[in-house]
């Protein structure tokens, strides 16, 4: 059924940010032909001692099913009638409509009321004339040199030890069983000390064994740390018994050309460097230009300041925080709350971006949009076309057009502010 509007009297009140309240009234004339509609599509289907199925009069079914025939009558109604009025006012939601007040009597008028979120329409008047700091992005020698020391990590071979004791950079394999009266099996834990991995106490007490042996093995009595992710546990202490089963230590290569061919196309230690060096300076100035972005946005926001629907921060939370069916209520609840500020703030982010693209005409084009896929194709030495079609399946096209809308929106807004 398709409602004609002009038959409802419809009137639109602003509420609080983008919140709209819309009261919907329609008439009884129309509420009882809709409960005639609905009883002759229940006749048409009805099944009844007495009559045969599709010939029930519709008088019977609605003195049999009056109740359940109004329900379903009303539903139906106060949906299409919502939908109508939406587009007699030409308002486009981006909440679900809350149905409140719903006022009805028999042979009276129908009366609604439903509160809904819609788009936002912000005005940025002031985009330029601010001053940005680009940090120097400084690459040196020594940060190279770590760079090289985890290549030589990872080419590493690690070598059995059967004396001494573990000290940091070892891979130890250990059994550890709670003496506490929980009882249970000892449990098998391999990681390296000095990373981080486990309690620096139970990394202390690893230290004082050796593997093989009496000395291999240890009762300790360990206080877990304050900030423990186990808050059941913090500032306790539990007894345990710690068996070194195998401690290995890491062999490293030689930092040489041989370690460069083996790593990669690369004939010598110092094609590897150079390489090293170029990635790490690339990286570096993308920080640096991410940080100019951020802070001309900020100061973007900050000269036209804006309020956002909050039913766009709930939608961006449920995005961040996902289904969460493990989280306790309450921890969820307590988690919305500490990152609303910040989902609100990134929610005007992505509504200030948006609207610069579209008042200045800055959105991605077909064209710009096939050039990257172009780009991505020849990078990973396939065709175009088969980079699209994985692309388009993964739900990723929207994401590129984003992605080349935002670069030229922040080239158009570092156009209009000095950058030092």
């Amino acid at each position: 059924m398709t409602l004609d509007a002009a038959r409802l009297q419809i009137s639109v009140q602003e509420q609080e940010r983008w919140r709209r309240k819309m009261s919907v009234t329609v008439p009884a004339a129309v509420v009882r032909e809709e409960e005639q509609r609905t009883a002759r599509q229940f006749a048409s289907q009805a099944r009844l001692k007495g009559f045969r199925k599709g010939h029930v009069p519709t008088r019977v079914i609605e003195s049999r099913f009056g109740g359940a025939l109004r329900k379903e009558a009303l539903g139906k109604l106060i949906q299409d009638a919502y939908r109508s009025a939406l587009a007699s006012e030409r308002l486009q939601p981006i909440s679900e409509g809350q149905v409140e007040d719903v006022q009805y009597e028999p042979e009276q008028d129908l009366k609604f009321e439903v509160a809904f979120d819609v788009h936002p329409v912000i005005e940025l008047t002031r985009l330029g004339g601010f001053s940005v700091k680009r940090p120097v992005p400084d690459v040196n020698d020594e940060h190279v040199g770590h760079v090289l020391a985890r290549i030589q990590e990872q080419q590493g071979a690690w070598r059995p030890v059967d004396e001494g004791s573990p000290v940091d950079g070892d891979l130890v394999s250990v059994k550890i069983l709670r003496l506490d009266g929980e009882g249970g099996e000892a449990r098998d834990y391999d990681f390296v000390l000095g990373k981080g991995d486990a309690i620096a106490e139970i990394e202390v007490a690893i230290k004082t064994l050796a593997p093989g042996g009496e000395a291999s093995e240890g009762e300790f009595d360990i206080r877990f740390p304050d900030d423990l992710p186990d808050e059941t546990k913090r500032g306790t202490s539990e007894r345990v018994r710690i068996t070194l089963v195998s401690r290995r230590t890491l062999d490293l290569p030689a930092l040489d050309d041989t370690l460069a061919k083996s790593v990669g196309e690369f004939e010598t230690l110092a094609e590897l460097t150079a390489k090293v060096r170029d990635d790490m300076e690339q990286e570096a100035s993308q920080r640096a230009d991410a940080t100019v972005r951020g802070q001309l946005l900020e100061l973007v926001l900050e000269a036209n300041p804006f309020e956002v629907p909050a039913s766009m921060v709930d939608r961006y939370l449920d995005t961040i925080l996902g289904e969460a069916k493990d989280v306790p209520a309450e921890k969820l609840a307590e988690a919305r709350e500490q990152i609303r500020p910040e989902a609100e703030r990134q929610v005007k982010r992505i509504l200030a971006i948006d609207r610069v693209a579209d008042a200045r005409g800055l959105a991605a084009t077909e064209d710009e949009i096939d050039k990257r896929v172009e780009e991505i194709a020849t990078a990973n030495s396939t065709s175009p076309a088969k980079v699209y079609a994985s692309l388009q399946k993964a739900g990723r096209i929207e994401s590129i057009e984003r992605e080349l809308t935002e670069r030229k929106v922040f080239d158009f807004l570092k156009a209009q502010s000095e950058i030092t």
